[in-house]
């Protein structure tokens, strides 16, 4: 007997990856500006406002995640990486404003690489995958 799957999206899934693809593009973002710093007197400014819009991403990461653990029914884990990303983002925003950039630059970078694998871990199609109903 076969099992027959259909591929079905929870309710949350869709503004998970809205949030880790908003967080992934701000972080290359402050790839970009952090390169600006070194050629241009605007990339300290751009680096500063992008700065906290990766933190209100990484924010809204959390969130995504809750709302599509939760009400949504989807895994807890999600919940758990989200967090760990909020903090790595505290982390990093401190190091940022303490002008330590030994520790600030391959901080981003492994935040960049984690962010990127978490959007295709989202983006993955086996993860929309599920038994239909009745088989």
């Amino acid at each position: 007997m076969t099992r027959q799957m259909t591929a079905v999206a929870p309710r949350g899934l869709t503004f998970l990856r809205t949030a880790i693809a908003l967080q992934t593009l701000t972080l290359f973002f402050q790839a970009v500006t952090a390169g600006m710093l070194l050629t241009s007197s605007h990339g300290y400014l751009m680096h500063d406002v992008g700065s906290k819009v990766m933190y209100a991403a990484a924010v809204l990461y959390v969130l995504a995640a809750i709302l599509a653990w939760r009400p949504g029914g989807g895994s807890p884990r999600p919940v758990l990486y989200a967090t760990g990303f909020l903090l790595l983002a505290s982390t990093q925003v401190a190091l940022g404003i303490a002008h330590v950039p030994s520790f600030h630059v391959p901080l981003g970078v492994v935040m960049f690489a984690l962010s990127t694998l978490a959007l295709v871990q989202t983006l993955s199609p086996r993860l929309l995958l599920r038994p239909a109903a009745g088989s």
